[in-house]
């Protein structure tokens, strides 16, 4: 066969995939609007913002397809600025590696120096990437497994910050440093039945702040013990075009997934199962929750509560918050329908548990409003009508009592009355100047230089 055929195949190979692609973008493009595929109720910025998360999609995709290789596996961002979604914690830096659990790796951490680390870390093994199913079916008990996790409660730290965890499918004899499983053995169901065994696929690391100021991430190095040197095969035209299809695929199969999953799971738009009530209820927040498959999952360690807001120009929202155990740490967000977090480094659009200037011990209220009221504890809309609000609290174990949540609306210009001690009130210029802190902390997470 001579060149010029052959060549003429490799490039129809390429363009089919490459025309699939685009018409999974397509199908992927109508989850903005279309209400068969659940899509929140359209307004002028939430088309624009769709269109801008769907290209979020996009990048992440392009990374996960062209660029993962579990034999020499590294961290990305799974979510970022240019990329938010899933109802993002704004003091998380999200961090993914496609691994196989049959390999081992080393994980390394260190501290910048003169900086302080991360409010709290975990790093956990999964068996699959929330969302790519397309469906929520995989929120079915044992679609998905995690097979091991450490935390900052149980991280064995050196003196100078750093640490070093072996990530790897048992636990080798006589080792007795920080260890993540990757394989995982669940005993069979009925007598007689054949045991499942659960093999990583995914390592996710969450690095989370609270002094935004001074605390910065980790410096981090992600090694396959296995192939540690060797380098990867050349990219040939079949494995290109299996590329641009699970591109493909990672793309509307995410769209469609949490879409389903915000309107059906968490009832955003309307009471989906028929009890006269929103799992995601308006102007109020759910019962705190220890995170589950049932509801996403999420960050294994976390307690969860969260609502929709729904304000008017002129109205408000007080949001009393009651802490009886303290958590290794608490965040409280505001994000789009699409669950995209707010713009939080230009705004005050999230507020964590160092942040939040606290009435008493355990003790705190926030105003929730699309301008500013001169509050200490103020959460900017960013004057987005309609969105969500997520509490998130940090435990290694789940206390036996849990926060509560208090919400009352009021007009705005009855905050100052509704909220008569702290938090104290504050300037344009403090304001700015906390904005500022904001604004420079985020360029440092996410290395905008």
């Amino acid at each position: 066969m001579s060149e010029a055929i052959k060549g003429g195949e490799t490039a129809a190979t390429l363009r089919a995939a490459w025309d699939d692609l685009i018409a999974a973008l397509g199908r992927a493009r109508d989850a903005i609007d279309d209400p068969k595929l659940h899509a929140p109720p359209p307004s002028d910025r939430v088309l624009a913002e769709g269109y801008r998360y769907l290209l979020g999609w996009a990048h992440g995709a392009f990374e996960r397809a062209f660029h993962a290789d579990p034999a020499r596996s590294h961290f990305r961002r799974a979510i970022q600025p240019i990329s938010k979604s899933t109802i993002d914690n704004a003091d998380a830096l999200y961090l993914n590696a496609e691994i196989d659990g049959n390999r081992r790796y080393r994980l390394q951490a260190r501290v910048r120096p003169g900086r302080k680390p991360p409010q709290y870390v975990i790093l956990e093994a999964g068996t699959a990437y929330a969302g790519d199913s397309g469906s929520i079916a995989e929120l079915r008990p044992g679609s998905r497994a995690g097979t091991g996790a450490i935390d900052s409660s149980k991280l064995a730290v050196a003196a100078d910050g750093s640490f070093e965890i072996l990530v790897a499918p048992e636990r080798p004899d006589g080792y007795s440093g920080n260890f993540v499983a990757t394989k995982k053995v669940r005993p069979a169901r009925e007598p007689g039945g054949a045991a499942t065994v659960h093999v990583a696929r995914h390592l996710t690391l969450r690095e989370l702040f609270h002094d935004w100021e001074h605390e910065d991430a980790l410096d981090l190095e992600l090694v396959s013990l296995d192939d540690d040197g060797t380098p990867p095969a050349p990219l040939d035209p079949p494995r290109t075009a299996d590329q641009l299809r699970r591109m493909a695929a990672i793309v509307e199969n995410q769209m469609k997934f949490w879409n389903e999953f915000y309107a059906v799971v968490l009832e955003t738009h309307a009471d989906m199962n028929g009890d006269g009530k929103r799992f995601m209820p308006r102007n109020d927040f759910n019962a705190p929750n220890a995170a589950t498959l049932a509801t996403g999952g999420g960050q294994s360690t976390n307690v969860y509560a969260g609502g929709v807001y729904e304000l008017p120009d002129d109205e408000a929202l007080v949001v009393e918050l009651r802490v009886p155990v303290p958590p290794l740490y608490q965040g409280f967000h505001l994000a789009n329908l699409w669950g995209e977090s707010l713009d939080y480094a230009n705004h005050q659009s999230s507020l964590n548990g160092f942040q939040t200037e606290w009435e008493s011990e355990g003790v705190a209220r926030y105003v929730i409003a699309h301008r500013d009221p001169g509050i200490a504890n103020w959460l900017d809309t960013t004057g987005l009508p309609v969105g969500f609000m997520t509490f998130r609290w940090t435990y290694a174990e789940v206390p036996g009592e849990l926060p509560t949540v208090v919400v009352t609306k009021v007009a705005v210009a009855a905050v100052a009355t509704a909220v008569t001690v702290a938090p104290s009130r504050v300037s344009i210029e403090e304001r700015r100047h906390a904005v500022a802190i904001r604004q420079s902390h985020v360029q440092q997470r996410y290395r905008q230089h």
